[in-house]
């Protein structure tokens, strides 16, 4: 009897453990629905794969919208937003007026993140979503892996060189590449001609590289590089020697050899924002703004340089602004992080990098194949002008004389210039005229203070005082007449 009453109550346990074990109270927060329905929209909610981080950009592209995913990852508008609650559970509203006409979620759909590629199966297989929620409703999918897990680069880190090398961006259509190396007085460096093939290849930031090992033993010698197509009959000398005691990053294109910058080895999020900063702040961050848009590095004081580059000898410090804000325009503010200081910079279309010095209080745009010299300081002071006269012994018959001068500079202002001041010299009526020079080149026009009349007189240089004898059309310089200087009450117009 005990142990039927034993069995008894093992199965009412069992029974009691089965039904307190009930599916919501396994449920992981993920799984239930994070974004609220609308009424006028179809919502899609993701379940992102393991190594989404919460600052990934992932769009949806399929039929519906273009099918085209470079072109998905520019508008706003298929862009997913990560829920509040955890980073597992990715949202987008779809609204039926956004749709390309006549067709449908259930045509076909992925997701794309613009930092780890394309939606993968867990084979490593194409994606195509079909679930097709009404307006109003919601649909829940789950993507299993980006196309960056499949990706594995070597690490450029894990390679050991021998020496230091030589990397080249074979963009030729020559297919095979050699290279030789040669210097004075030394052994040919790769041997005889046309020397080694490439040691191995590399992506570094984006780029695939062939290398070329240069020895260990030969660190501090320099020599002239030459590529070949493998005696093929097509060869380049490179820009210039190679001293080895650093790696030397190269070009090759069917129509030569350029040496890649250190900028041009960075792989950049969209374009970027390059600051020359001569702000002498302690930090630099920089805050975008625009009417109806997302502000471009978050809220303020917005983000700190995403690194620094040297190009042309100038040091800056760069923002990239993301591939997915390609062609979007913004309004640039420039500040030491919230410390107090900050400026206007520019307004800026996102299509292309840009190039600015700043000095704390305003920027200028520069070119960064020829950026400016060092600052020369303020201009010198200018040496004091003498004040000169210019004497006029008056047979125009004018009511008015006026005398104007051009060239270096307009000593008697705008036109008609000025007018003379009566004056007697040794008893003799005159006209004078006031100038301070500095020795200036000037060409002298008389004039009957714009009343109509004018001729040009003669060239003279700023640096004494004149005497001329003038008609309506003629100006002769006449010997200055010796004696007092008297002004008379008299200005004549």
């Amino acid at each position: 009897m005990k142990t039927k009453i034993l069995s008894i109550f093992s199965l009412l346990l069992l029974v009691v453990l089965a039904t307190g074990c009930t599916k919501e109270e396994i449920v992981f927060d993920h799984e239930y629905p994070q974004f609220n329905l609308r009424s006028d929209a179809k919502l899609i909610e993701v379940i992102v794969p393991q190594g989404t981080v919460a600052t990934d950009q992932i769009y949806i592209s399929g039929v519906f919208n273009g099918n085209n995913d470079s072109e998905a990852v520019k508008d706003v508008r298929w862009q997913l937003e990560k829920c509040r609650a955890n980073d597992i559970k990715w949202g987008i509203y779809i609204f039926p007026e956004d749709m390309q006409p006549g067709t449908s979620l259930a045509d076909g759909y992925h997701l794309v993140s613009v930092n780890q590629g394309v939606e993968r199966t867990l084979l490593n297989d194409t994606v195509i979503h079909t679930e097709d929620p009404g307006v109003g409703a919601r649909a829940t999918i789950t993507a299993q892996r980006w196309k960056a897990y499949f990706d594995k680069p070597v690490d450029p880190e894990e390679i050991v060189h021998d020496g230091y090398a030589v990397f080249v961006d074979d963009q030729s259509s020559w297919g095979d590449i050699a290279l030789y190396a040669w210097g004075s007085d030394l052994p040919e460096l790769f041997g005889g001609w046309p020397g080694i093939k490439p040691t191995g290849t590399v992506t570094i930031n984006g780029v695939k590289y062939k290398y070329f090992d240069s020895g260990e033993a030969n660190k501090g010698l320099t020599y002239n590089l030459i590529l070949n197509n493998n005696n093929g009959g097509k060869q380049f000398d490179a820009p210039k020697a190679w001293t080895l005691d650093h790696d030397i990053y190269l070009r090759l294109t069917d129509e030569g050899i350029t040496e890649i910058g250190e900028d041009e080895k960075i792989v950049h999020d969209g374009f970027a924002i390059f600051i020359a900063d001569n702000s002498g702040w302690e930090a630099l961050a920089m805050y975008g703004w625009a009417s109806d848009m997302p502000e471009l590095f978050g809220g303020w004081p917005g983000a700190l340089p995403t690194g620094e580059v040297t190009i042309k000898g100038v040091k800056y410090k760069y923002f990239d602004t993301g591939e997915a804000n390609v062609g979007l325009g913004y309004n640039i503010i420039l500040n030491n992080n919230n410390g107090g200081k900050q400026f206007d910079l520019a307004y800026v279309t996102l299509d292309r990098h840009y190039y600015f010095s700043s000095d704390g209080t305003k920027g200028v745009e520069i070119d960064p194949e020829n950026p400016p010299g060092p600052d020369p300081g303020p201009d010198p002071e200018p040496e004091p002008a003498t004040e000169y006269h210019i004497y006029v012994k008056n047979n125009t018959g004018w009511d008015a004389v006026a005398l104007y001068a051009w060239g270096d500079a307009e000593l008697f202002g705008g036109w008609p210039g000025q007018v003379g001041t009566a004056v007697t010299v040794a008893g003799t009526p005159m006209l004078m005229f006031t100038m301070q020079g500095r020795g200036e080149t000037q060409n002298l026009i008389f004039n009957n203070n714009n009343g109509g009349v004018q001729f040009d007189a003669c060239t003279i240089t700023a640096d004494r005082d004149y005497c001329f004898e003038i008609t309506s059309s003629s100006c002769v310089e006449i010997p200055m007449p010796q004696g007092a200087i008297k002004k008379t009450n008299k200005k004549r117009k």
